[in-house]
């Protein structure tokens, strides 16, 4: 039976765990305004477990094994992408080229190179490609976003970004993990991205970084720590860490104001009461302090805050938040912290492109991190 027209044909790519656990959750969730009619997976067994699942719920899924033949057969208006970064750049652009709209998980890509060939991808069909930054999105991110857009809490002057995680040797013993090649990068692309994305979603441009890494603990090719500090369009100092080395698991921000302290500490996911404000010593104006209290409405971090978004976007006939050149600046970022650490000079905004060895891949060709050295 064909959907109502009230309803877009979502399709899943990439049937694991993220998919299962965050993605599928969050289309039950809005299900009045998309219909999960398509799943692909390489792996049939997977795919079947998935299919199961999807079945018992009460939903009629096609399954496919090949990305092709189900953007052809199940024409989805919108793919939600949950496999490992090495094939997001080659589903995305097939996806959009096929006229569908597409919600990827972290990263979008791997390279600078890669997001602009989705660019191109995205010019040429009209369609949109949003990456999965869940933190941007619930109550408590928009409305410190609001305050310090317009004010409320005076020039932001110094900010602190960490993401300090502990993964195992079990963790990397998966083939695609710790590798240039299939992961793009180590916590910096995998981990922090989230949170350091969230903090230029509330500082906006920076202008440069000044970086390093290492690898301290696992044998992997790329990272396991990287450090930058950072300057913003807007003058705001920060410091940005990224760690899977850290027993004690934290992902903080802080963005100390003129007039006040914001900040957010959790692991995974926030809720309003994640976020506290400090005014400034002396600071007397109690109206003004009860306007940054947590909005009455606690729209946790979540995949499902944020397909809410995407699904406004698309029935608005817009770009949806998290894509186009909001999207390339977090991945300009990443690039730019590889490039600062591995030279040990300042990167700026803007300068790398095609041509550069950061552009079209994370390590840059330097010997002592490249792959192919």
């Amino acid at each position: 039976m064909p959907s109502p027209p009230s309803r877009l044909r979502a399709a899943i790519v990439g049937t694991g765990g993220i998919v299962v656990g965050s993605h599928l959750p969050a289309l039950r969730a809005h299900s009045d305004r998309v219909e999960l009619v398509a799943a692909m997976d390489v792996a049939p067994d997977r795919l079947d477990a998935f299919l199961a699942t999807t079945g018992e719920a009460g939903l009629a899924v096609a399954g496919y094994t090949d990305l092709d033949a189900m953007l052809a057969e199940a024409r989805p208006d919108l793919v939600l992408i949950g496999t490992p970064p090495s094939l997001h750049r080659e589903q995305t652009v097939a996806a959009l080229r096929a006229g569908a709209w597409v919600w990827c998980e972290k990263p979008l890509c791997l390279s600078l190179a890669e997001f602009d060939e989705i660019a191109e991808a995205e010019r040429a069909t009209g369609a949109h490609a949003s990456v999965v930054f869940q933190h941007r999105y619930g109550s408590g991110s928009a409305h410190a976003r609001e305050l310090i857009a317009g004010g409320e809490l005076g020039a932001p002057l110094v900010a602190h970004c960490q993401t300090t995680w502990h993964r195992n040797v079990d963790y990397y013993a998966v083939p695609w993990r710790g590798r240039w090649e299939t992961e793009g990068g180590g916590p910096t692309m995998g981990h922090g991205i989230h949170q350091f994305d969230l903090l230029l979603h509330l500082l906006g441009d920076w202008t440069e970084v000044r970086a390093m890494a290492a690898r301290l603990v696992h044998d992997v090719e790329s990272e396991d720590v990287s450090t930058a500090l950072v300057r913003f369009a807007g003058g705001t100092l920060a410091t940005v860490v990224n760690s899977v080395l850290s027993p004690d698991e934290v992902s903080r921000i802080r963005v100390d104001c003129a007039d006040a302290t914001v900040e957010l500490t959790h692991l995974y996911g926030h809720s309003n009461d994640d976020w506290v404000y400090t005014p400034r010593p002396g600071l007397d104006d109690e109206a003004r302090v009860a306007r940054w209290r947590a909005p009455a409405a606690d729209v946790p971090s979540s995949h499902k805050a944020q397909l809410g978004a995407l699904l406004d976007a698309y029935e608005r006939k817009v770009a949806p938040p998290g894509s186009g050149a909001d999207a390339r600046r977090t991945v300009e970022f990443a690039a730019a912290l590889y490039k600062s650490a591995f030279t040990g000079r300042p990167v700026f905004a803007g300068e790398i492109g095609p041509g550069d060895p950061y552009y079209s891949a994370m390590h840059g060709d330097h010997p002592d991190w490249s792959p192919a050295r």
